[in-house]
């Protein structure tokens, strides 16, 4: 099993916790502390919470994003796909300190754990084109 750093792990547990938003329509501050109250892992708390408040704070933006950058419309996306959506726009639009290589290599291996079977390419594919807009000479 290769090791996953408290960035990678906040990363996956953000997605998951978008997912069950987009899935139970809970509260957003309840799903938060029910996930940073598990154990399990070490997670960076305050970068989960920047994705995770971050992707739903700018909600609007990043359908935008993904209306734009996506061949498939959103109603088309599976909930899981959309939330590494959310997560991986959120960080290349935001958190400008990540490099580019790792925000996109970050979603393609989450979209490998949890997504569809070849999700991760439709996922690579969105967010490589929305990069191009979003970050100035790959950075």
């Amino acid at each position: 099993m290769k090791f996953k750093t408290p960035k990678q792990k906040s990363r996956e547990r953000a997605v998951q916790a978008l997912y069950q938003f987009f899935i139970s329509g809970d509260d957003i501050v309840d799903i938060e502390k029910q996930f940073l109250e598990q154990k399990k892992t070490k997670i960076s708390k305050t970068f989960f919470t920047l994705l995770l408040r971050g992707s739903v704070k700018e909600k609007v933006e990043l359908e935008k994003l993904i209306s734009e950058f996506s061949e498939r419309k959103l109603d088309e996306i599976a909930p899981v796909e959309k939330a590494i959506l959310y997560v991986g726009l959120f960080e290349l639009k935001n958190v400008l300190q990540t490099p580019l290589k790792v925000v996109l290599n970050e979603a393609v291996e989450i979209a490998k754990l949890f997504g569809a079977d070849g999700s991760f390419k439709y996922i690579n594919s969105a967010l490589d084109s929305a990069s191009k807009k979003l970050r100035k000479a790959g950075v």
